[in-house]
């Protein structure tokens, strides 16, 4: 009796080793299109929101300064928060823009 069910022991068939990895990698797929990529999708459009400021654009800093863009360097931007008062900013602290010149007004 014992030798059937040792010999009936041997003979399960043990699944491949490839499948061990199928649930990290289905674990790191997802964790690629649910964080990962949309991250890197809004720091693209950070990125290119900031090298399009120009002068006149209306801006929200980091800190949440509200002010317009009176001058525009290579990696900072002066922004005018009240008439008189300027204040020089990091380029990359720029959070929003919330209006630009080029684009047309609502009435037009």
């Amino acid at each position: 009796m014992l030798d059937l069910l040792a010999a009936a022991s041997s003979t399960v068939a043990q699944p491949p080793a490839w499948t061990g990895w199928i649930l990290p990698l289905g674990m790191l797929l997802i964790l690629w299109f649910l964080i990962i990529r949309p991250q890197m999708r809004q720091q693209k459009q950070h990125r290119e929101k900031v090298e399009s400021l120009q002068k006149g654009d209306e801006v929200v800093t980091a800190g949440g300064l509200v002010g317009k863009i009176t001058k525009v360097e290579d990696h900072f931007v002066h922004v005018e928060l009240a008439k008189g008062m300027t204040v020089k900013a990091v380029r990359t602290t720029i959070g929003e823009v919330l209006s630009s010149r080029s684009k047309p007004a609502a009435n037009d």
